[in-house]
């Protein structure tokens, strides 16, 4: 009888058998992993932007909070200018440009709140998944009280009255 050299047919299915159930166990676990770091990546941001329009807001008391996240940052190199502050990086301050990025698999706005006397004396902000479920699964809000709120639905609100109706983070 000769000596066998190598593997067998069913030695080898049974490895890659046992390779795939692996895989079916760690994949759903990564993607979970990957879209709670976006998430943790989006509520950073939304603190960056409450920040930022604090200190706008102390910077051009005349204008008050910023009317776009455009104001509070502009393209790189950033330039100091009435309509860019420099507060907030690029990749943030322009996010939506071009249609469908954003930072992190999430995209922010941001908006004039209330205005009194001409000046903006709230703003609005906010950080919905590009894609629900498979970029994140939560929105999350914020106004001038700089309170952070959670959407678990993924779409938060534009409105100071809107936000108001969402939990805040438990942090």
């Amino acid at each position: 009888m000769r000596k066998q050299k190598g593997f067998s047919l069913i030695e080898l299915l049974i490895v890659v058998a046992i390779i795939l159930i692996i895989a079916a166990i760690a994949i759903p676990n990564l993607l979970r992993a990957r879209m709670a770091a976006n998430e943790s990546s989006a509520v950073a941001s939304i603190r960056t932007i409450t920040t930022a329009e604090i200190t706008y807001q102390s910077a051009y008391p005349t204008t008050g909070y910023a009317a776009a996240l455009a104001n509070l940052g502009g393209a790189s190199p950033c330039t100091i200018a009435p309509a860019t502050a420099c507060l907030i990086d690029s990749v943030l301050s322009l996010n939506g440009n071009p249609a469908g990025s954003g930072k992190s698999g999430y995209s922010f706005t941001s908006g004039v709140g209330a205005v009194a006397g001409g000046v903006n004396v709230g703003y609005t902000v906010k950080g919905v998944p590009l894609s629900i479920n498979q970029t994140g699964i939560r929105a999350f809000c914020a106004e001038e009280d700089a309170v952070i709120r959670v959407d678990p639905l993924g779409v938060c609100s534009n409105t100071e009255a809107g936000i108001q109706a969402f939990n805040p983070l438990n942090q």
